[in-house]
């Protein structure tokens, strides 16, 4: 499973710096694969970012694929009662990314549930940059206004995350709350974003790592 995410990331990561082939969700991942529903979901919006771009020639012929990819990641991975808040909010934002970047394909889609956002005022700071950090692929144009709002509130909060985080050399939160702080408008120069982002690329291997940095440099112009 982990290297089905890591080649589709891969190829994600690729398409955002404008290299490797003509991006589609269902040739970065086989539709055969059994594997393949399960990384949409891991991947979650970040399935379709390559399509967030501009000029980007969208699903080349391979829509109806990719929105029944999402579909399937939907439809086998619904969330439930007891299903913990970040997931929802990673499903959630599946689905409003496939409408927004799979137009004409979506249009009987499953209405997402509510995510809960309680947690987003209340949590810690340690445990909101986690949190924060695991909705990275949410940190996409246009996507997810409500969110970025409410973490726009406590930026500084994410900022003592990422910081943190770097220091105990957890590349993939780093990147990832890095990818958040490209996005919010009041993220301070005090913490050399470009820097910091810049080294955790250099020093990780993660495609998920290069996925997020890449992302923060093409969409926000960070960490280039």
């Amino acid at each position: 499973m982990s290297a089905v995410i890591a080649d589709a990331a891969s190829e994600i990561a690729l398409a955002l710096s404008g290299e490797g082939d003509p991006y589609a969700l269902s040739r970065a991942l086989r539709q055969e694969d059994a594997l393949a529903p399960a990384a949409v979901r891991v991947l979650g919006a970040d399935a379709l970012a390559p399509y967030a771009l501009d000029g980007h020639p969208g699903a080349d012929g391979a829509g109806s694929a990719d929105a029944a990819m999402v579909r399937e990641a939907l439809t086998a991975f619904p969330p439930s009662g007891d299903t913990a808040a970040v997931s929802v909010w990673s499903y959630h934002g599946l689905v409003e990314a496939s409408r927004a970047l799979l137009p004409g394909h979506t249009t009987d889609w499953p209405a997402p549930p509510e995510p809960g956002d309680d947690w987003l005022a209340s949590d810690p700071w340690p445990r909101l940059s986690h949190r924060a950090s695991q909705l990275a692929a949410l940190a996409l144009p246009g996507l997810a206004l409500d969110l970025t709002d409410r973490l726009t509130d406590r930026t500084e909060d994410l900022a003592r995350g990422f910081v943190r985080a770097v220091r105990r050399r957890d590349w993939l939160q780093s990147a990832g709350l890095g990818r958040w702080l490209a996005r919010l408008p009041r993220t301070p120069a005090s913490l050399g974003l470009d820097n910091g982002l810049r080294f955790v690329r250099q020093m990780s291997d993660d495609p998920r790592v290069a996925l997020h940095v890449t992302a923060a440099q093409r969409f926000f112009g960070r960490g280039r």
